[in-house]
C-alpha cells in the first residue's frame, strides 16, 4: 500500500518535462469521438506494455505507423511504444525484455509470439554530448542515443503522419504537427525542412516514396522537391539498411507502384542494384512484373511471402544470362548453372547484403528448375518429395506464364502432382531416360543440351 501511495505522489515529479507536452507547446489532444480509432484493433501485447509502464509511473503511448494505420482503419502488423522510461527502466518493468541497438537503444518486450518495440522519448541529435550524439559532415546522423521529452521526440520523427501518440487508457491522440489533419487530407508531409531531414537520414527518401505508394497519400510539394537532387546520398547508407528498406518496399503490397515512383524520382540507377534489375530488365520484364504482382496479391490477401522466393524471381534472368555465358565458355549445363547461381548470389550479397538464409533458398529454387524437364523414370517422384518442391513449382509456373517455357510443362506438373499412382505412371515419358543412357554409352559430348530451356 505504501509503495502504491508513493508511486501516485511522485509520478508527476518523475518526468516533469512530459506533463506540459500534452496540453501545451502546440500539441493537440484529439478525443476518441473525433479520431474514432477502434481500440479492439490494438494488440494485447501493446495494451499490456503501455498499461504496465503507466502503472510504474511513466508516460507511455502507441506511436508511429501503428497509430497512422489505426486512423486509416487498417489493422497494424506491428506496434511501437514511446515512453519517458529509459531502456534500463523498461527492462526492469518487463521480465521478458531485452535492450537492443547501437545507433539508438531500444527495448524489445515479448508477449508470447508478439514483440513490442519500446523506445525512450528522443532528444535533439545536436546535443553537445559527443558520446551519444554524432553527425557526419554530410549531415547524416551517425549516433543519437539522446533522450528527451515527448515534444522533442515528435520533432525527431520523419513525417507528420508518424508523429502521433495514442494512449489506449484514455483513447486520446496527442498530435504535435497536425498529422491527423494531413492523413485526412491524404498528404504525406515531412516534419521540418525536408532537405535537412533527408541529409540526416537518406533512407527517408526511400521511405517517403514507399509510404506514399502504400498508403495512397500524396507527397507534399516541399517534401518531394529535394529528393531527385539528393539521391546520391544513398551511396553513404550501409548496404544492410538499404536491404531492409528494399525488403519493406517489395513486401508492401504495392511493389510495382513503389518501384515506378523510385525511378520517377531518380532513386534507382546505380543506387539500388536490385531495383536496377527490376526496372531495366530487357528480357525478363514480363516475368518480373508477374512475380511482383504475385507478391502484391499475396501480401494484400494476408498470405505469407518468402523473401527468398521473391529475390529468386527478381534475379532469375541475371542467372540465365550468366548460365549461358558459362556454357558458351565450354562448361557443361549443370556445372554452368551452379557457377552462374554462385556468381549472381555473391554479387548481390555484396551490393545489398542479402542474408545467407535467403541466398540458400534462392539457389535451391534455381537449381531445381532443370529437373522439371526430366519427366521419366523415378525422377519426377523424387522431385515431388524435395523440401523446396512447392516453391520451385510456383517458380516454374511463373516461367510458363511469362512465356519463357511452354505452358504445357507447367500443366503436366500440376496434373502429375494431383494424380493417383496409376495415372502418374501413365503420364511418365518412358523413352526419354533410356535414350540419354544410350547416348552416354556412345559418347558423353552429345548429351550437352541445355536441361532447362535453350531459348531462355
Amino acid at each position: 500500500m505504501i509503495r502504491k501511495l508513493l508511486q501516485r505522489v511522485f509520478k508527476s515529479s518523475k518526468q516533469p518535462s512530459q506533463a506540459p507536452a500534452r496540453s501545451g507547446h502546440g500539441a493537440k489532444t484529439i478525443p476518441a469521438s473525433v479520431h474514432r480509432i477502434d481500440r479492439k484493433l490494438v494488440s494485447v501485447g501493446a495494451l499490456k506494455t503501455t498499461q504496465q509502464l503507466q502503472k510504474a509511473g511513466f508516460d507511455a503511448y502507441l506511436v508511429g505507423g501503428a497509430v497512422r494505420d489505426l486512423l486509416l482503419k487498417k489493422r497494424p502488423k506491428d506496434f511501437d511504444v514511446a515512453t519517458s522510461a529509459t531502456p534500463e527502466q523498461v527492462n526492469r518493468v518487463f521480465r521478458r525484455s531485452r535492450i537492443i541497438g547501437r545507433r539508438f537503444r531500444l527495448v524489445h518486450v515479448m508477449f508470447g509470439d508478439e514483440t513490442v518495440e519500446v523506445s525512450t522519448f528522443r532528444g535533439s541529435h545536436l546535443s553537445p554530448d559527443e558520446d551519444n550524439a554524432r553527425v557526419a559532415d554530410s549531415g547524416r546522423i551517425l549516433r543519437d542515443n539522446v533522450f528527451g521529452n515527448q515534444e522533442q521526440d515528435a520533432v525527431r520523427r520523419d513525417f507528420t503522419a508518424n508523429a502521433l501518440y495514442y494512449d489506449p487508457s484514455t483513447e486520446e491522440i496527442v498530435d504535435f504537427h497536425d498529422g491527423v489533419a494531413d492523413i485526412k487530407a491524404g498528404i504525406l508531409r515531412m516534419i521540418g525542412d525536408a532537405e535537412t531531414r533527408y541529409r540526416e537520414d537518406p533512407v527517408r527518401m526511400l521511405r517517403a516514396v514507399r509510404l506514399s505508394a502504400k498508403l495512397g497519400l500524396k507527397l507534399d510539394k516541399a517534401t518531394e522537391a529535394p529528393i531527385s537532387k539528393l539521391a546520391d546520398l544513398l551511396h553513404d547508407v550501409p548496404p544492410s539498411r538499404l536491404f531492409d528498406e528494399m525488403l519493406k518496399l517489395f513486401l508492401s503490397g504495392h511493389a510495382m507502384e513503389s518501384a515506378t515512383e523510385l525511378r520517377k524520382h531518380g532513386l534507382h540507377h546505380g543506387l539500388l542494384p536490385l531495383l536496377d534489375v527490376v526496372l531495366e530488365q530487357p528480357l525478363g520484364a514480363r516475368f518480373v512484373n508477374l512475380a511482383l504482382k504475385n507478391t502484391d496479391d499475396r501480401v494484400l490477401a494476408d498470405k505469407p511471402v518468402s523473401p527468398g522466393f521473391l529475390f529468386a524471381t527478381l534475379l532469375w534472368h541475371e542467372v540465365l544470362a550468366a548460365w549461358q555465358k558459362y556454357q558458351k565458355a565450354g562448361h557443361r549445363p549443370m556445372p554452368a548453372l551452379h557457377m552462374a547461381m554462385s556468381e549472381v548470389a555473391d554479387i548481390q550479397a555484396e551490393k545489398l547484403a542479402i542474408h545467407k538464409r535467403y541466398s540458400s533458398t534462392m539457389k535451391e529454387i534455381w537449381g531445381l528448375q532443370p529437373r522439371f524437364e526430366m519427366r521419366a523414370g523415378k525422377r519426377p517422384y523424387g522431385l515431388l518429395e524435395h523440401p523446396r518442391y512447392r516453391a520451385a513449382y510456383d517458380f516454374l509456373l511463373l516461367r510458363c506464364e511469362s512465356g519463357e517455357l511452354p505452358a504445357e510443362l507447367g500443366q503436366w506438373w500440376t496434373d502429375f502432382a494431383d494424380a493417383d499412382s496409376e495415372k502418374r505412371q501413365a503420364m511418365l515419358l518412358p523413352d526419354h531416360q533410356p535414350k540419354k543412357r544410350r547416348r552416354r554409352r556412345s559418347g558423353r559430348a552429345s548429351s550437352s543440351g541445355n536441361p532447362s530451356t535453350s531459348e531462355s
